[in-house]
C-alpha cells in the first residue's frame, strides 16, 4: 500500500473530503481535528467499509435524501474491505475467533480447520435427519441443553455421553418435541401452576396399575406402565422374538406368543386405567385448564391424543430426555455412526492442540505487552487457552484486580471491572482490542489500513506514551499502514515526533465552501521556539506579548515594571495608549534568547494600535484567510478582549481598571451585567468573549489547544460585532 485515495462526499458528518495520501515516507498519517470536524465521521466511513455490507453503508443521516458518494483507492484499485480495521477508545474487548489467528500456527491452524469442517458436514447431515422426525425448530441447542454437564458441552460430547442410552430400544413419541417442550417455558408454568392436578392424576393411574392383571408397581414404588409396555411391544414387534420360540409368561400365567397377541393385551389394559372414571374426572380438569391459556392448543391436542403420557411429565427433565431418546434411537445407526467419527478426530485434535500448546508464544506476548505497558490495576490473562488455541471457543479473558493495599489480586468479571476503573483507565482497557486485532493481523501477508480515532483520549501520560510506543513499533512493519486521528494537540505533537513522521502530518479544516481539506501540520515542536525565531513578522509579535508576560510572572514576579507593562498591553488601563513597540521589542530581548539581536520596522507604533490594526487586517483577509496559523487567532483573541473593555469602558462611566488586579475583562463584563439595563444584545456578545477567548495564555502547549480548535471565522465574526456596537 503506497497511496490511498478517498473522496468523501455526505457520509454522516463529512460534506466533502477529498485527499491523497502517500505513504512512501511515513507508515502513518496522523491528522489534528478539533471534534465536531471529522473524526467519528470518517472512522465511521470506514467501518461501514470495511464490513462490505449493503446493509451498512455511509449516508447522511440528518440529511438522508442527500447523495452519498465514497470511494477509497488503494494504489489505484478499490480497497479490500478485509484490509480495514477501524478501533477508537472504546471499541470492545475481542473474544472472537480472531484470537485464535494468533494462537497457533499457520499448519495447525489448517489442518484443525479441515478436521471441522469435517465434522460439520456429518454433523449438519445428522442434524436434518432428527430435526425431520423431531419437528423441533432447533435440534443441536436443545440436546445440548438436555444432556450438557459441563459448559463446554457439545452435540458430539454430549451425543457421546448416552451413547448407551442411544443404543437401548426406546418408545417413540409421535408428537411435535416443541408442542410439549416450547421455546417460551409455557407448559413447564403450567405443569408447575397445577402440579396438584398433575399430582392427582398420577397418584390415581399408579392405583390402577397396581390392580391390573398386566401393569403393576411394587412398594419401592417402582412401576411397569404404559411406558415400558410401549417399549417391550416396540422390542419385539419385528416377530424376530417369538421367531426364535421365544415366549413372554405373564404373572398371571398367561403365555404371549406373538406380537400381535402383546398389542391386544396392552392396548386392553391401556383402555381399561385410561377409562376410570375417577381418572376421566381428573383429566377433563386438566383438559379444562389448559383450555385456557391459548398458547398452550398444542399441549391441548397432544394430551388429547395420548392422556398417557401425563403421569410422564411429573417428572418434566426426565421425561425430556426420554423422548429425546425416542427421537435419536430412530437414526441409531447415524448417531453412533457420528460417535465414532468424533472420537477419531478427537484423538488428532488433542494432538494439535498439544503440539500448539508447545509453538504458540505470541499471546503471552500480547498479554504481556499490555500487562507491562499500560498502567491499570490489574492483569489479563487468558483462561481457556487451550480452548481458543484451536477449538472454535471464543477466548475466556479473565482480569484480576489488584489495589496497593490489597496482597493478592482479586479475579473480577469485565462489566465489574469496567464500574470501578477511572474514565481513563476504562479506555486504556480497551486498548486491548487493538492489540489483539494488529497482532493478528501480524500472521497475514496483506497489507492492512488501520484507522484509529482518538485511541489515547483521556489516557493518563503513561497509557498515553505506551500506546504511542506501541504504535511505533507497529509503523516499522511496512505491512501496516495508520491514519491516526486526534483533537488532543499535546498528542498531536508527541505522535508526530515521537513517531519520527516526516511529511504525513496534518491539520483539518474546512474552507470557505465547507469542505474538509487536511493542511500541512503545524506546531509539531514547542510553538514557543516556534514563535521567538519570527519575532518580526507583527501577527507573531503580538502572539509573544502573553507569552513572555508569563515568563516574567514566574521570574520576577506580578509587582514587576515589566509585568505591569505587558499586562497594559492585553488590557485597558491608565498607560495602556503610552506603549510603544520598541518598549516590548527591548523585553523580548531581554527574555528570550532567540529575539536578542530582533529588529522590528514597526517600533514606533503603539502596541494597542498594532494588535488592533492587524486584527482588521485579518478580518479584510476573509475568506483567503489561513484558518491554521495560530498567530492570527491569537491576534484576534487579544484584540477581541481589547475592544469587549473598550466598549464596556463606554457604556459605564467612573471605572478605574488600574484598581482591578487580576481576571479583568470578566470583572469588566461582571460590572457591566450589574448595571441598570444592560443591553441583551451585547450580554450575549460578552458571553461569547468569556467562552470563546482565553483568559491566560501561558507557554504549557495545552493552553493553546481551545484557539487551535476553534474557527478563526468565529472569532472574526465575534470580533466584528463588538466592532458594529463601538460604532454605535
Amino acid at each position: 500500500m503506497k497511496t490511498l485515495e478517498i473522496d468523501m462526499e455526505n457520509c454522516f458528518g463529512i460534506s466533502k473530503f477529498e485527499h491523497k495520501f502517500d505513504f512512501a515516507d511515513d507508515t502513518c498519517v496522523l491528522i489534528y481535528a478539533p471534534n465536531g470536524m471529522m473524526k467519528s465521521s470518517f472512522a465511521r466511513t470506514f467501518e461501514c467499509i470495511s464490513k462490505d455490507d449493503k446493509k451498512s453503508v455511509p449516508c447522511d443521516r440528518i440529511y438522508p435524501q442527500r447523495k452519498t458518494n465514497c470511494t477509497v483507492k488503494c494504489d489505484g484499485k478499490s480497497i479490500d474491505p478485509k484490509s480495514i480495521f477501524v478501533a477508537n477508545a472504546e471499541s470492545d474487548i475481542a473474544t472472537d475467533n480472531r484470537i485464535t489467528t494468533f494462537l497457533a500456527s499457520k499448519e495447525l491452524k489448517e489442518r484443525y480447520d479441515s478436521i471441522y469442517q469435517e465434522l460439520d458436514k456429518v454433523k449438519n447431515d445428522f442434524l436434518a435427519k432428527l430435526k425431520s422426525i423431531s419437528k423441533s425448530t432447533d435440534c443441536e441447542s436443545e440436546v445440548v441443553s438436555t444432556f450438557r454437564t459441563g459448559e463446554t458441552d457439545t452435540l458430539f460430547s454430549c451425543l457421546l455421553s448416552i451413547e448407551e442410552d442411544i443404543r437401548k430400544a426406546r418408545y417413540f413419541y409421535d408428537f411435535r418435541y416443541n408442542d410439549v417442550f416450547d421455546k417460551k417455558g409455557n407448559v413447564k408454568k403450567f405443569l408447575d401452576k397445577h402440579k396438584d392436578l398433575i399430582q392427582q392424576y398420577f397418584t390415581d393411574y399408579q392405583k390402577l396399575l397396581s390392580r391390573s392383571r398386566f401393569f403393576k408397581t411394587n412398594r419401592e414404588g417402582v412401576s411397569f406402565g404404559t411406558y415400558q409396555a410401549t417399549v417391550l411391544r416396540e422390542s419385539v414387534a419385528d416377530e424376530a422374538f417369538f421367531a426364535a420360540k421365544h415366549r413372554i409368561k405373564l404373572s398371571s400365567g398367561v403365555e404371549i406368543t406373538s406380537a400381535g397377541q402383546l398389542q391386544e393385551i396392552i392396548n386392553a389394559e391401556i383402555t381399561k386405567v385410561i377409562s376410570d372414571d375417577k381418572l376421566k374426572s381428573t383429566f377433563e380438569k386438566i383438559d379444562k385448564a389448559i383450555g385456557n391459556n391459548s398458547e398452550l392448543r398444542a399441549f391441548k391436542a397432544v394430551l388429547e391424543k395420548d392422556n398417557t403420557i401425563i403421569p410422564l411429565l411429573m417428572d418434566y427433565n426426565e421425561f425430556k430426555k426420554q423422548v429425546w431418546y425416542g427421537f435419536i434411537h430412530r437414526l441409531c445407526d447415524d448417531a453412533i455412526a457420528l460417535i465414532n467419527f468424533y472420537k477419531t478426530k478427537t484423538e488428532i485434535l488433542n494432538d494439535l492442540i498439544a503440539k500448539a500448546q508447545q509453538e504458540s508464544r505470541t499471546w503471552e506476548t500480547i498479554i504481556d505487552i499490555y500487562n507491562k505497558r499500560f498502567s491499570v490495576p490489574f492483569t489479563v490473562e487468558i483462561k481457556n487457552k487451550a480452548d481458543v488455541i484451536l477449538k472454535q471457543d471464543t477466548a475466556n479473558l479473565i482480569f484480576k484486580y489488584k489495589d496497593e493495599r490489597a496482597e493478592e489480586p482479586i479475579e473480577q468479571p469485565k462489566e465489574t471491572l469496567l464500574k470501578i476503573l477511572s474514565r481513563g483507565e476504562c479506555r486504556a482497557f480497551y486498548t486491548l482490542q487493538i492489540l489483539f486485532e494488529i497482532e493478528a493481523r501480524k500472521h497475514y501477508a496483506e497489507d492492512s489500513l488501520l484507522i484509529l480515532d482518538d485511541i489515547a483520549d483521556s489516557f493518563d501520560y503513561k497509557n498515553k506514551y505506551a500506546i504511542i510506543e506501541y504504535l511505533a513499533d507497529v509503523c516499522k512493519d511496512n505491512r501496516f499502514k495508520i491514519i491516526l486521528l486526534t483533537h488532543n494537540f499535546d498528542f498531536y505533537r508527541t505522535v508526530a515526533s515521537r513517531l519520527g513522521l516526516k511529511k504525513s502530518v496534518f491539520m483539518a479544516i474546512h474552507d470557505t465552501s465547507g469542505d474538509i481539506k487536511c493542511k500541512i501540520g503545524q506546531y509539531r515542536k514547542d510553538v514557543f521556539q516556534h514563535f521567538s525565531k519570527r519575532a518580526n513578522k507583527k501577527r507573531v509579535f503580538i502572539g509573544l506579548l502573553p507569552f513572555v508576560r508569563n515568563i516574567i510572572e514566574y521570574s520576577k514576579g506580578e509587582q514587576s515594571d515589566e509585568y505591569k507593562c505587558l499586562t497594559n498591553c492585553l488590557h485597558i488601563k491608565a498607560g495602556s495608549g503610552t506603549i510603544s513597540s520598541d518598549t516590548i521589542c527591548r523585553l523580548y530581548k531581554t527574555y528570550i534568547h532567540n529575539c536578542q539581536n530582533l529588529v522590528i520596522d514597526f517600533g514606533a507604533t503603539l502596541i494597542t494600535d498594532l494588535i488592533l490594526q492587524e486584527a482588521d487586517v485579518i478580518v479584510n483577509e476573509n475568506p483567503l484567510i489561513d484558518e491554521i496559523l495560530l498567530e492570527n487567532k491569537l491576534v484576534l483573541s487579544i484584540a477581541i478582549r481589547l475592544r469587549a473593555e473598550q466598549l464596556i469602558l463606554k457604556l459605564i462611566n467612573d471605572i478605574d481598571t488600574d484598581e482591578i488586579l487580576s481576571n479583568q475583562t470578566r470583572e469588566l463584563i461582571d460590572k457591566y451585567k450589574q448595571s441598570d439595563a444592560p443591553n441583551p444584545e451585547i450580554l450575549s456578545i460578552f458571553d461569547k468573549v468569556s467562552l470563546m477567548t482565553p483568559e491566560n495564555i501561558h507557554v504549557n502547549a495545552f493552553m493553546y489547544e481551545p484557539l487551535i480548535d476553534m474557527s478563526v471565522m468565529h472569532l472574526i465574526k465575534l470580533y466584528n460585532d463588538i466592532k458594529c456596537h463601538m460604532a454605535d
